[in-house]
C-alpha cells in the first residue's frame, strides 16, 4: 500500500464563517494554507474575520502552534464575493443544514471554481450523492464532516458520494492527516456513521429524561464514567444546538424510520427557544 500524501492544498476556501466555518478556516490556516472565507454580507464577513483571527491568536498564545500571527494573517482574507474562490484548490461549504440552501450554495461556488478544484460539504447528515447530483462536476465532490469544536476535535468524517472520483478518498485522507486529525471514511448513507450513532444515543437519552428515568446530568454521567464518552449525549446536544439535532433527527426519521422520531421534549424545547449553550438554556442551564 502506497504512503498517503499529507500535503494540504496551498489555497483553501470556506463558504460560511460561523462557528463551524471559522473553525475549519482556522484549522487550514494554522497548518500553512492560504485561506479565504466567503460570507453573505459585510457584517457576517467581519464576524468571520474576528472569529478566525481570535482563534489563531489563541493558538499561538497557548503554544499549540508555532508561528507569527502577523505572518499567519497575511494568508487569510474574507470576502462577500464568490469570485474569491476562483484560484482555490479546495473549497469547503459550511452553511446551515438546509437542503435548498446547501444546493444553491454549492452550485454558486462551483460556478467560480477551476475545473480540477475539489468542492466539499461539511454537512453532518444530508445525502452526499443527492447533493452531488445537483452539480456539474460531481466527481470532484465529497463530504468533509468536521466536528465542533474544530480545533479540539481529532476526527474528520470523509463521506464518499456515489459519484466521487475514487482517488478522492486517498487525497482526503492525506488532507485530514495534514491537519493533524484522523479520518474515518464512510460511504454515503443517511447520517453517515457519526451523526447516525450520536443522534440515536441522544434521542434515547432524551426519552429517558421525558420518562423520568433519571436527570440529564445523571444520564450524561453514566455515559461519561461508564463508557468513557468525553461529554454525555445531552450536554453534547446542548453544545451542538437542539435545533440542529432536531433537524438531523427529522431527516433520519424520514429516511430511516421511526427509531429516529424526535421525542416531544426536544420539539418543545426548540419551540420555546431553548436551543442549548447558544441561547443559555437547553437540557442544562448555561447562563
Amino acid at each position: 500500500m502506497s504512503e498517503v500524501s499529507t500535503a494540504l492544498p496551498a489555497k483553501v476556501g470556506v463558504l460560511g464563517g460561523g462557528r463551524m466555518g471559522a473553525g475549519i478556516a482556522h484549522a487550514f490556516l494554522i497548518n500553512g494554507c492560504d485561506v479565504v472565507v466567503v460570507e453573505r454580507d459585510e457584517a457576517s464577513a467581519q464576524g468571520a474575520r474576528e472569529r478566525v483571527e481570535s482563534a489563531a491568536a489563541k493558538s499561538i498564545e497557548r503554544g499549540s502552534v508555532d508561528g507569527n500571527l502577523g505572518e499567519m494573517l497575511t494568508r487569510f482574507d474574507v470576502s462577500v464575493d464568490y469570485a474569491a474562490f476562483a484560484d482555490r484548490e479546495l473549497v469547503v461549504e459550511a452553511v446551515p443544514e438546509i437542503w435548498d440552501l446547501k444546493v444553491s450554495s454549492l452550485k454558486a461556488v462551483e460556478e467560480h471554481l477551476a475545473a480540477d478544484a475539489i468542492l466539499a460539504s461539511n454537512t453532518s447528515s444530508l445525502s452526499m450523492s443527492g447533493l452531488a447530483a445537483e452539480l456539474q462536476r460531481p466527481e470532484n465532490f465529497l463530504g468533509l464532516h468536521f466536528f465542533n469544536p474544530v480545533p479540539a476535535s481529532t476526527l474528520i468524517e470523509v463521506v464518499i458520494a456515489k459519484q466521487s472520483a475514487p482517488e478522492l478518498i486517498e487525497r482526503a485522507r492525506g488532507w485530514v492527516q495534514g491537519l493533524g486529525k484522523t479520518a474515518v471514511v464512510v460511504n454515503d448513507a443517511p447520517g453517515f456513521a457519526s451523526s447516525r450513532l450520536g443522534v440515536a444515543i441522544a434521542l434515547e437519552a432524551m426519552r429517558m429524561v421525558e420518562e423520568g428515568v433519571a436527570s440529564a446530568e445523571d444520564i450524561d454521567n453514566a455515559m461519561v464514567l461508564g463508557y468513557k464518552h468525553p461529554t454525555g449525549p445531552l450536554k453534547t446536544t446542548d453544545i451542538v444546538g437542539l435545533d440542529v439535532r432536531l433537524g438531523i433527527a427529522e431527516y433520519l426519521h424520514e429516511t430511516l424510520g421511526d427509531r429516529f422520531a424526535p421525542p416531544q421534549i426536544l420539539r418543545d424545547l426548540v419551540e420555546q427557544g431553548h436551543l442549548g449553550r447558544k441561547t443559555g438554556k437547553g437540557f442544562y442551564d448555561w447562563s
